[in-house]
């Protein structure tokens, strides 16, 4: 079965023009933990987050070489979609990882594990879950680690209009521990005033 390394290594070769340096496309989700993981599971698409290396040109040409309308996404059932950088429930410095090998003209760039993890507490829902269970699965959500980057990513939000939103992303994090990981549910503090 075709995966996301045949995708992304279709589109370096189409990208056809050199520049000084690569364009570095940042990927969150389950495409994170295919490309650092031997984990497989379908996907239908890719997201990438937004980054300087993505100006409003290279998306343009991006979504229109590997986009939803894509000759690429017909070939590999998969494609692109570029997410806004302060959207997803992340730390402050996410972690990064650059996949290997490099490519001419696209570096691909894998948020890491226990990062990707704690995104997909925001959301939780089916896929979510079985990505989240599979990394546990592998050893790859150690949980004093899990803490400590889910608590970071509740800074970033406590303090704007998506703070309502994180007493559901400690409950959906009580969920993993208790089900998933099992441990004990960890105290979170959250701001009073997001009550």
């Amino acid at each position: 079965m075709p995966g996301p390394s045949d995708f992304f290594r279709e589109l370096d070769r189409a990208w056809g023009e050199s520049s000084a340096a690569p364009i570095g496309l940042r990927l969150i989700g389950s495409t994170a933990l295919m490309l650092q993981t031997h984990y497989q599971r379908g996907t239908k698409d890719t997201d990438v987050l937004e980054s300087v290396d993505l100006t409003s040109d290279v998306q343009r040409r991006l979504l229109a070489m590997a986009g939803p309308a894509s000759a690429l996404r017909i070939r590999h059932r998969m494609f692109l979609e570029i997410v806004a950088g302060g959207l997803p429930f992340l730390p402050q410095n996410p972690t990064w990882r650059e996949v290997d090998p490099p490519r001419h003209h696209v570096r691909l760039y894998v948020l890491d594990v226990v990062d990707v993890v704690v995104s997909k507490l925001a959301r939780m829902n089916a896929n979510d879950l079985a990505d989240i269970e599979a990394m546990a699965d592998l050893g790859r959500v150690p949980h004093p680690m899990l803490l400590a980057r889910f608590r970071a990513a509740v800074d970033v939000f406590a303090y704007d209009s998506r703070a309502a939103d994180l007493p559901r992303f400690v409950e959906h994090l009580h969920r993993v521990e208790r089900d998933i990981l099992g441990v004990e549910e960890s105290e979170i503090e959250l701001p009073s005033f997001n009550y």
